[in-house]
């Protein structure tokens, strides 16, 4: 399988990285300052143990590729631009036959075809809503729960410190089911640096890490979740998302339990000397991209709380807040976490 990753940022990056270090067939898709970056000096991956260089090829776009049997997209940009990927890739046509992603092989029979009926497309990315987007372009869509500490350093650069291992996947077929290009994934994965299974309930196992990265808009306004008053606004959070779950059905595992089996298996290590700075929304605001995803993550529960009226307005507060930073291109930690819990407080009663 060949494997095209669009948006090799923290994750994407990471994941390319590793795979194609262990000699599985890469492709990435880029844009902006990291395409030229990666075209001129290749992709470099630090880790607690080693920093290395890679060079797959790497594209600007779908024109640039012609898809073949055996391609699997793997979709790493961040949530907001998922709509606009998918549609840029879903009509690429697929030649030498199309690959039957739940079958052993590719048909070589088979009349060539279009991405939309035949590239599997890996969500490796976080919220649920980019599955949803996928499989109405798609028609074989699979999430990946991810759990892994990375960072974009600079255009080119990728920090990896997840130990021993990069970082946990599960994959699965959406909205339920395996299938035999998970297998493949996973297998790839396990074998580059990573433990990787997979699960018939890959959206249980993404709502429940939903839930985690509620606090992701805590540590990009405020800097850190070192606070009482920090870690109060989390529980928050989750508290309202807990009781939007229960009122839509929504299976998902006790975070504490999935936070411990987490930190079990994946530490954050220094590289370099260096902690890395924060999560992927304080990444965003670090680099000053003018948007985040918490649209796509207390924007999630929002959109819960209002089809099944539940309140949520700790984490509308915190959407907004990280979202009104983005547009100013305001600095993470900025924001006095008292001051923030403050206004939580009286939306709450």
């Amino acid at each position: 399988m060949r494997y095209i990753v669009v948006g090799p940022g923290a994750i994407g990056g990471t994941v390319g990285g590793l795979l194609a270090r262990a000699g599985h067939d890469v492709v990435l898709a880029a844009r902006g300052a990291h395409l030229a970056a990666l075209r001129g000096g290749g992709l470099t991956v630090a880790t607690p143990t080693e920093t290395f260089t890679v060079r797959p090829p790497v594209i600007a776009g779908p024109t640039e590729l012609r898809l073949t049997a055996g391609d699997a997209l793997i979709l790493a940009v961040k949530s907001q631009d998922t709509a606009a990927v998918l549609a840029t890739w879903n009509g690429c046509p697929v030649t030498g036959g199309a690959w039957a992603p739940d079958s052993q092989a590719a048909d070589s029979q088979a009349r060539d075809s279009q991405a939309a009926d035949s590239v599997p497309v890996f969500c490796m990315q976080n919220g649920v809503d980019n599955e949803r987007q996928a499989a109405r372009l798609f028609a074989h869509v699979y999430g990946v729960g991810v759990q892994m500490p990375a960072d974009l350093l600079e255009p080119g650069q990728v920090v990896a410190p997840g130990s021993p291992v990069a970082g946990v996947m599960e994959i699965g077929r959406y909205p339920a089911g395996t299938g035999q290009a998970a297998e493949r994934l996973a297998a790839d994965l396990t074998a580059s640096g990573f433990i990787a299974s997979v699960t018939g309930q890959v959206m249980t196992a993404k709502y429940t890490k939903l839930l985690r990265n509620l606090r992701n808009a805590i540590i990009a306004a405020c800097g850190s979740m070192d606070s009482p008053e920090a870690t109060t606004l989390a529980g928050l959070a989750v508290a309202e998302a807990e009781a939007c779950y229960r009122a839509a059905g929504i299976e998902h595992l006790d975070l504490r339990a999935a936070n411990a089996a987490r930190d079990e298996v994946v530490r954050e290590m220094p590289v370099n000397g260096r902690m890395r700075g924060g999560g992927s929304t304080w990444q965003s605001l670090h680099r000053q991209a003018g948007r985040v995803e918490a649209d796509y993550l207390n924007g999630e529960i929002v959109l819960l709380g209002r089809l099944h009226g539940i309140p949520t307005p700790v984490n509308e507060l915190l959407r907004q807040t990280v979202s009104t930073m983005a547009a100013r291109r305001e600095l993470p930690g900025t924001i006095d976490p008292a001051a923030l819990l403050a206004r939580a407080r009286p939306a709450t009663h």
